[in-house]
């Protein structure tokens, strides 16, 4: 043993996903992970402005193979707003998963 310093950096970073982690080279071949990714590229798949108002609360598998999303408003009173613009939301999400797979978004106060 010396007293050489280690090349190892230390990670100053919290864990992550392994999605999380992997998700730029994911996203080069075209690959969608899990949930995880989902959450990690929210902002850029929903676009800025939603995002700001919006942050993403649950997903999970209904029995027919479809998604329910669950959202949460920054300020519960975005709900309503965010209730009409639902069909853009579910066609952003439909456009990200590559087919017809959101089957309801909920809003969560």
């Amino acid at each position: 043993m010396s007293n050489q310093p280690s090349k190892i950096s230390v990670r100053t970073a919290r864990p992550q996903t392994l999605a999380g982690a992997v998700g730029g080279l994911m996203r080069i071949f075209g690959v969608r992970a899990s949930d995880a990714d989902l959450a990690a590229r929210w902002n850029e798949i929903i676009g800025t402005d939603l995002a700001s108002v919006a942050c993403l609360a649950a997903v999970k598998k209904m029995r027919d193979g479809k998604y329910n999303i669950t959202i949460r408003p920054i300020n519960p009173a975005m709900a309503l707003t965010l209730s009409y613009r639902a069909p853009e939301i579910t066609e952003k999400l439909n456009k990200y998963f590559g087919n017809n797979r959101v089957g309801k978004i909920s809003f969560r106060k």
